[in-house]
């Protein structure tokens, strides 16, 4: 029979718990599995897991490769900065970027603009560094200028200015104030050129100091009319010396003929059928009227010819230098002429009007008669003077008529004898006032 050899084993310790409930041992199956492989104490049941040796930075590897692609494009635009530093001082300072004189300025395009003009705006520029011209500032003051449409100013490396100038285009005169301009399609006045002659009308109804607004749509009426007139193939436009749009319900046409301009009022539609009307039958309206000087035919159907025209506003007079200045430039004599209408309320009247009379054929034989001369009223100055005289010297005053009478009568009289006494003393004689023939002075002598 066996000895027990040690302490006794207790139930328990021989059939543990989970023995008894079989969930419990499987609960502990399933926590042995899930056993950490990191533990320095191993499991006697699994096998021992070899670890393997790294190392690790203190960066990741892909921000390292960041931070070193970083650093590289830094100090490429470090580098880049600087020579773009160097070439900046370089083209700053150097003196082969320096616009020197005019001849370093090339303009193109100008007939009517005067170089003098465009070096008005761009003289600022010489003796500075190309790099530094303002090229859109100096285009606005070149478009400024009435002559110049459009403008471009470009720079060319190393010292050039180029500039390319476009003109305007005009289409008529226009008479503003005492002066005559040349004007374009869109309202903008020009002075005349020196040594251009054109063969425009002249266009009435601008006023100085308007806007461009308030002339556009009056150039756009002139510019229909002239198309309208021309699209026959006629080119009737050409006959006219004056337009007058100041009305634009009712244009009006100055006809340049050679037996007498006449004004024509062509309305504000049909002006080419209106202005044949008066081609065809202005030699009948000579022949039956025995001065032609407007017609009007802004009316269907009805030609008034002759009618009576509305006070108007007459333009100003044009002085000499503009009259020459506008003949040497091609206007026509017709349209230099200032016309004044009688029922113009701002012309001033005559202080005398002639009239028309018959001359009576004795009245040449007939002694002219003589006019008396009217004695103009006293002044206030001069009656104030004159109380005054009276005032010092009462016997200045004026005499009564009786008195006057007696004047005139004493006027009448003889001289007093006292007069006519000493008229009548003889004179002395020849012999006594000469000495005789042969006798001298000193024998006469008394004393002698």
């Amino acid at each position: 029979m066996a000895r027990k050899s040690g302490s006794t084993i207790t139930r328990e310790e021989l059939y543990p718990a989970s023995a008894e409930r079989p969930e419990f041992a499987r609960e502990e199956l399933d926590d042995a599995r899930l056993v950490d492989l990191d533990v320095d104490e191993e499991s006697p049941f699994l096998r021992g897991q070899k670890r393997v040796s790294a190392r690790r930075g203190s960066l990741p590897k892909k921000t390292a490769h960041r931070l070193l692609w970083a650093s590289l494009v830094v100090i490429l635009l470090g580098v880049a900065a600087l020579a773009a530093g160097a070439l900046y001082h370089y083209g700053e300072h150097s003196w082969r970027f320096r616009i020197d004189s005019s001849d370093n300025i090339d303009v193109s395009g100008i007939a009517n603009v005067s170089k003098a003009q465009i070096m008005e705006v761009l003289g600022g520029d010489i003796g500075r560094n190309i790099f530094f011209v303002p090229l859109a500032q100096q285009k606005t003051q070149l478009e400024q200028i009435p002559w110049v449409e459009s403008a471009s100013v470009m720079r060319f490396v190393p010292n050039r200015l180029k500039v390319d100038i476009h003109e305007r285009t005009p289409v008529a005169f226009a008479r503003v104030g005492p002066r005559i301009f040349l004007i374009d399609a869109g309202g903008t006045l020009m002075e005349l050129p020196p040594k251009h002659k054109y063969s425009f009308p002249v266009i009435l109804g601008m006023n100085p100091g308007e806007p461009l607004s308030t002339r556009v749509p009056r150039m756009r009426a002139y510019n229909e009319l002239v198309q309208d007139l021309d699209s026959g193939g006629a080119h009737y436009s050409q006959d006219l010396s004056e337009v007058d749009v100041s009305d634009l319900e009712n244009l009006r046409v100055r006809v340049n003929d050679p037996r007498g301009d006449v004004l024509v009022e062509l309305g504000s539609s049909d002006c080419l059928k209106r202005y044949k009307t008066y081609v065809s039958h202005v030699q009948e309206w000579r022949q039956q009227f025995q001065k032609l000087e407007s017609v009007n035919l802004r009316y269907d159907n009805q030609v008034i010819v002759n009618p009576e025209r509305e006070g108007k506003t007459r333009p100003a007079a044009l002085s000499a230098s503009a009259v020459r200045a506008a003949a040497a430039a091609g206007v026509k004599p017709a349209a230099l002429i200032t016309r004044i209408n009688p029922r113009d309320p701002s012309v001033p009247k005559p202080a005398f009007e002639l009239t028309e009379r018959k001359l009576d054929p004795q009245a040449a034989t007939k002694p002219a008669p003589r006019l008396k001369a009217k004695k103009s009223a006293p002044t206030p100055a001069k009656r104030v003077a004159a109380r005054r005289e009276d005032v010092k010297h009462p016997a200045s005053a004026v005499k009564p008529a009786a008195l006057r009478r007696r004047q005139k009568v004493e006027a009448k009289q003889p001289q007093p004898a006292a007069s006519v006494a000493r008229s009548s003393i003889p004179k002395p004689s020849a012999a006594i006032a000469k000495p005789p023939a042969g006798t001298s002075a000193s024998s006469l002598n008394p004393n002698n």
